[in-house]
């Protein structure tokens, strides 16, 4: 079975301090993911801020308008520096996500470095191909955009 990666990053206009307080809380989440995806956070009563042991569950429709349950656990978090979900049931056969904030000279830069293996074997490698890294792309080129306009890009 193939592992993938996909590697992001995006020079933000803003302290490390502004940025990670929105990052680090779950309910923002849903307002940096495309509404075709129907994500929907249905653990009651999220605290503000993320937590090491932290377990999110929500409702995402990532094909066919088909409700999935995705459960993912915040496994490590370094305040301000970086934090690491993990999928503890879901679509993908295996889903970590890092993500890295440094301070620049102006603004912070981010990453984000997902390693994910498709589920069903050789069959998800296929659609991993097909549409599953297109709507990945798609959906972090959505999160590029929607942090844009909340912080502003820096180009460099």
């Amino acid at each position: 079975m193939a592992l993938f990666q996909l590697y992001k990053t995006q020079k933000l206009d803003a302290s490390v301090d502004e940025l990670w307080d929105f990052i680090s809380s779950p309910k923002n989440l849903k307002e940096i993911t495309p509404d075709y995806m129907g994500f929907e956070i249905t653990t009651p009563d999220l605290p503000e801020k993320m937590y090491t042991g932290m377990i999110i569950a929500y409702k995402v429709s990532p094909i066919l308008n088909l409700k999935l349950t995705w459960v993912t656990e915040i496994t490590h978090v370094e305040d301000k520096v970086f934090f690491i979900d993990e999928q503890r049931m879901g679509p993908y056969k295996l889903w970590h996500h890092q993500h890295r904030l440094a301070p620049q000279d102006r603004g912070v830069l981010m990453t984000d470095l997902v390693s994910y293996r498709p589920p069903m074997g050789f069959l998800g490698t296929i659609a991993k191909h097909l549409f599953i890294g297109k709507q990945l792309e798609d959906i972090f080129e959505y999160r590029r955009q929607k942090l844009d306009q909340i912080f502003g890009e820096i180009k460099t």
